[in-house]
């Protein structure tokens, strides 16, 4: 049996966890690492996920070298052949699993960065352009919009794919959405928590489910608001204006 432990922290300052010290127990003194791999993901102390974004834009540049053994010996591919390889084949690398890092008010400035000179280095391999060329005009040329704008896109789209997931499954359990259902709600789901404890959580299942809620607001058909005589328009009635159309005299608008 193999049992492993790693800590996290997202304080500011410097966190050095105390070694594991199992002597007394005929055990060894455990140090943890800096980083954890699992899942083809790989962890830092911090959760900053450089090491993970560093390593997967490295791994997209050694792919786009190897692209240009597709060419024969004639002539090479084509940029937009190129284009198409970069987008279908190696972007989805690039942002596999972005969701651990892309949130609202997560720290991007590093990973963008990071990113982004990857996105000109194909850009630039797209065009044959010369390394001196402007990251926003070769990236329009290649038809490629900005790393930022790619992940919005992305990420705007998985949170409404959340909402179409059973009500039983796991990623339903944990938010607090309409769709949501009472009797599967996991105990850290989020229905559980406060509204300043939700302003405190910062994830993409946060967002997923405040997402939920703007685009499919939830409200009660037997709310008091919605009973004859408390109305808005009876409650603020001195605030609305009706005028008759000449065309139809009971046509308002």
């Amino acid at each position: 049996m193999k049992t492993k432990v790693f800590h996290f922290s997202r304080l500011q300052g410097p966190f050095n966890p105390s070694p594991l010290n199992l002597s007394s127990l005929g055990g060894p003194i455990l140090t943890s690492k800096n980083s954890w791999k699992y899942l083809r993901f790989i962890f830092d102390r911090k959760l900053t996920f450089h090491q993970y974004v560093d390593f997967y834009s490295n791994k997209v540049l050694s792919s786009v070298k190897c692209m240009k053994l597709l060419g024969n010996s004639s002539r090479s591919i084509t940029p937009l052949q190129k284009q198409l390889l970069y987008r279908c084949c190696v972007l989805s690398i690039t942002l596999y699993g972005f969701q651990l890092w892309f949130y609202k008010c997560a720290p991007l400035v590093y990973l963008l960065k990071v990113l982004g000179k990857m996105q000109r280095k194909v850009a630039i391999w797209i065009l044959g352009a010369f390394k001196t060329s402007l990251t926003e005009g070769i990236e329009a040329i290649t038809g490629l919009i900005s790393i930022k704008y790619h992940l919005q896109k992305f990420g705007s789209r998985l949170q409404l794919h959340a909402t179409s997931l059973p009500s039983n499954h796991i990623i339903q359990t944990l938010m607090d959405s309409p769709f949501s259902s009472p009797h599967y709600r996991h105990p850290s789901s989020l229905s559980f928590f406060t509204d300043q404890q939700k302003a405190k959580i910062k994830s993409y299942l946060v967002d997923s489910s405040n997402r939920a809620y703007r685009i499919f607001p939830f409200f009660s058909l037997l709310h008091l608001e919605l009973s004859p005589g408390v109305r808005i328009i009876n409650t603020f009635s001195n605030h609305f204006s009706f005028n008759h159309s000449g065309k139809n005299d009971n046509q308002c608008f």
